[in-house]
């Protein structure tokens, strides 16, 4: 595994700067302590112990990862590992399947569920909830939903871990994956990037431990 910090300084990850509120999830990482990369291209993705995919427009997402050559990396990180949060359109991208992709769609993979795109419809339909969260404690997550998708089906391997008051699924995670519908970078709501950092500092003590 590349880009390991050993210097105590703060985990080193990255956030998929291809398309959308990049600068957001850079501002909250940073707020946490990470040293934070912006990846667009393959040797970015290699220097970091964890990757940030965020909100945006999931098929311009795609698109670019393909044109960059970075899709087949982060694929291959994710099966390697790699701790990956995922917001709205970043739960798209690591879902396993989607319901209503466009023609020729793809995701990077890796979590065991069904998403189904704007599931909460256009923009001018966003929306606020508060979530009862019961991995992230009191008090419940003020949750911010802009054109979210929503997870129909969550499979074997997946857990949910946030449903609204219909039973909607719009929070999952898969071992150091987690993906959810809506934008904890735009509420000010740390907890699940710090979730996303207690992943790497594990995997990364535990790479540290095998290797010594």
């Amino acid at each position: 595994m590349t880009g390991l910090s050993t210097d105590g300084q703060g985990e080193r990850v990255g956030v998929l700067a291809l398309q959308g509120d990049v600068r957001e999830h850079v501002s909250t990482l940073e707020g946490l302590g990470a040293d934070v990369v912006r990846v667009r291209r393959p040797e970015e993705l290699a220097t970091v112990e964890g990757l940030v995919i965020p909100g945006g427009e999931s098929s311009v997402i795609d698109k670019l990862s393909r044109i960059f050559g970075v899709r087949d990396p982060i694929r291959a990180a994710i099966a390697d590992g790699m701790p990956v949060l995922g917001t709205c359109a970043g739960l798209i991208m690591l879902a396993d399947t989607i319901t209503d992709a466009i023609t020729g769609q793809q995701t990077f993979g890796g979590l065991d569920v069904v998403v189904r795109r704007n599931a909460f419809g256009r923009q001018v339909e966003s929306f606020e909830a508060s979530l009862a969260v019961p991995a992230l404690g009191e008090p419940p997550v003020r949750a911010t939903f802009i054109r979210g998708p929503v997870v129909e089906t969550v499979g074997s391997d997946a857990t949910a871990l946030a449903t609204l008051d219909d039973g909607r699924v719009v929070a999952v995670e898969q071992g150091n994956l987690i993906g959810i519908s809506f934008h904890p970078e735009i509420s000010g709501e740390t907890r699940f990037h710090r979730r996303f950092l207690d992943r790497v500092a594990a995997r990364r003590t535990a790479t540290l431990t095998a290797a010594s």
